[in-house]
């Protein structure tokens, strides 16, 4: 153990040049904005930033980013599971292609995804007179958000679980099934504990993501205030009317969330490696 802690001790100049670095790039690119994002919040002082945040707009922006965020979450960790079954437990043709195309929203800009989903669902769409004509209401619309928001989360937990499974491979659920246990057995006794903290693990990363989307939410949402505006969007039009003092305080939500997040993120690593 103690040749192991000498091993990973830096060694030279070149070590400590290395984590000079590092520590130069994390305080400049991470820490400094986020004391920066602070400081700005409470400029004004304590009353403005309570004012800001307790603001009727931001508390309708932070209900909405929560309310797009459990639906988002829900419907991609229920899509993730199925298709990190079919994937790692059966051979087909196409699964290649299926995997590619899960990951596609990963590679495709969210704007773009706005714009294709205003194409699909907007006033020039071929569905748009069916739509209007059962009163559905999708482009500019919280349904347009959510449709959004699930897109640009599509593949975080599928991609998670993916490599877990693979490594652990069907050996034990074939045994489990020969043994005459059913599916549900099978999944929640023998595949769900393996792979738990990855699932886990996709379901934060989903979270942190669906929280934070601006591009394809912009795009689609329509900006209408108290109504189709989530957090990044409110702090964007608080930060265009020169209200900065409001946004930096609305954007702390923000910081405060996602601190949250890496915290849960951080606890479920250290469970999987212990």
């Amino acid at each position: 153990m103690e040749n192991e802690t000498e091993l990973r001790k830096p060694k030279g100049a070149g070590g400590y040049v290395l984590i000079a670095v590092s520590a130069i790039f994390f305080f400049v690119f991470l820490i400094l904005p986020l004391v920066t994002v602070f400081q700005n919040a409470f400029s004004d002082g304590m009353l403005p930033y309570f004012k800001a945040v307790m603001d009727v707009y931001t508390r309708k922006a932070t209900l909405l980013t929560l309310e797009v965020t459990a639906i988002a979450l829900c419907v991609n960790t229920v899509f993730g599971l199925f298709a990190v079954w079919a994937v790692t437990k059966f051979q087909f043709q196409g699964k290649r292609i299926l995997t590619t195309l899960i990951d596609l929203p990963v590679s495709v800009s969210p704007v773009i995804a706005g714009l294709m989903y205003i194409l699909l669902y907007g006033r020039t769409s071929p569905l748009y007179p069916w739509l209007k004509s059962h009163s559905i209401h999708i482009v500019f619309a919280v349904p347009a958000i959510v449709i959004a928001t699930i897109f640009v989360t599509f593949p975080y937990v599928f991609r998670e679980i993916v490599p877990v499974l693979e490594t652990e491979g069907t050996d034990e659920e074939e045994a489990a099934a020969i043994m005459g246990a059913n599916w549900w057995t099978i999944f929640s006794r023998v595949t769900f504990p393996h792979m738990k903290w990855a699932f886990f693990y996709g379901i934060v990363l989903c979270t942190a993501r669906a929280m934070g989307e601006f591009g394809a939410v912009s795009i689609l949402s329509g900006h209408l205030r108290g109504l189709t505006n989530t957090l990044p969007l409110h702090v964007e039009i608080l930060f265009n009317e020169f209200n900065s003092q409001a946004a930096f305080a609305v954007s702390s939500i923000l910081v405060i969330i996602a601190i949250g997040i890496l915290i849960v993120r951080s606890l479920l690593e250290a469970r999987a490696k212990g």
